[in-house]
């Protein structure tokens, strides 16, 4: 099945390569976006994770060089994606970020973070019931930022303030959550049950395995959902440890990424292609809708973003095949037979 090319909206690293590294090149960027490349990805936001604001402007400033130098970067990246650090910082919805670099939104963060850089935050994940989140979602997306949730404890009420201010994602719908939550008063149900969100859902079985991840889908429907990899510097490489936004994480062989202590998960060495294969292949959507998760509706997603900031992605593509050596400038196709790509 011939596809557009897929849009992973949420990526911290790929092939060996830490989009959070301060020490990031054009080199390094060229290997991760090519590396994605030939798995059909065609367009993403590279993704950084929290950390204080001196160390997000340094991290920044290295992304943004890397991607502007690059090969392949000005034509796979129209901008970037900020998760953090306007988070839960309670247990079990912190996940890997470092809870003490967390903080209440301050509007302005995100403008003083990408004044110097050649492409803007297109994506900021927050937890709105964080002080003065509403005001600062009705803000941002006043200047053309899409903003999603994640990492939070937001109910109903909150959850609905969010939306009316702007709010229309869920990143990562159903992780960054605690083991156990109330009964029926939750954010999983609150994201759920929200229309003006559309869930963005990592299809590795396992983050969510494969039968929650079937009953998602269902709740929200196929033309509401986005596959995203949250892919870290593991994933495309063998099983071993690897540094990820300063901290050491372990990529196993049954493809869990785990952070330092092991307890708990740290990103994805999930291959969005992968993602379409699974929903395929564990009957919960059709080829084509699985492809549209991953392409065309990630690249929606991000509609009024692109256009506030005068960015244009070109049907195919990005005219990314200019951008290749003629022996990989071929139109990426998404396989979805079993065992494509293992």
């Amino acid at each position: 099945m011939q596809s557009e090319g897929l849009f992973d909206l949420q990526v911290n690293g790929y092939a060996g390569v830490d989009f959070n590294d301060v020490g990031l090149t054009a080199q390094a960027m060229d290997t991760a976006l090519e590396a994605m490349l030939h798995d059909g990805v065609t367009g993403c936001l590279p993704t950084l994770i929290t950390a204080t604001p001196a160390k997000l402007l340094e991290r920044f400033a290295a992304l943004d060089a890397a991607v502007r130098d690059s090969r392949l970067g000005p034509v796979m990246v129209p901008g970037y994606h900020l998760e953090g650090p306007f988070l839960n910082a309670s247990d079990g919805y912190h996940g890997c970020h470092p809870r003490a670099a967390m903080t209440d939104p301050v509007a302005t963060l995100p403008g003083e973070l990408e004044a110097r850089l050649s492409r803007p935050i297109l994506l900021l994940t927050i937890a709105p019931e964080r002080t003065g989140a509403i005001p600062a979602i009705r803000h941002w997306s006043g200047l053309g930022k899409t903003v999603a949730v994640a990492h939070s404890a937001a109910g109903f009420e909150v959850i609905r303030a969010a939306a009316d201010a702007g709010l229309t994602l869920s990143t990562h719908l159903g992780n960054g959550l605690p083991q156990m939550l109330p009964k029926l008063d939750n954010t999983l149900l609150a994201q759920l049950a929200e229309p003006r969100l559309t869930a963005c859902l990592i299809a590795d079985g396992i983050h969510i395995p494969k039968e929650a991840l079937r009953a998602l889908i269902a709740l929200k429907g196929p033309k509401n959902c986005i596959l995203v990899s949250d892919a870290v510097v593991a994933a495309a490489m063998p099983a071993g440890a690897y540094s990820f936004a300063g901290m050491e994480v372990h990529l196993q062989d049954d493809g869990r990424v785990l952070q330092p202590s092991g307890s708990g998960l740290a990103g994805s060495a999930l291959r969005l292609d992968q993602a379409v294969r699974n929903l395929a292949d564990w009957s919960i959507s059709t080829p084509q809708e699985a492809a549209a998760m991953a392409g065309s509706a990630a690249r929606a997603a991000l509609c009024r973003s692109l256009t506030y900031h005068g960015i244009s992605l070109d049907p195919g593509l990005l005219n990314w095949s200019e951008a290749l050596e003629p022996n990989v400038a071929k139109m990426p196709t998404i396989d979805t037979k079993p065992g494509f790509g293992t």
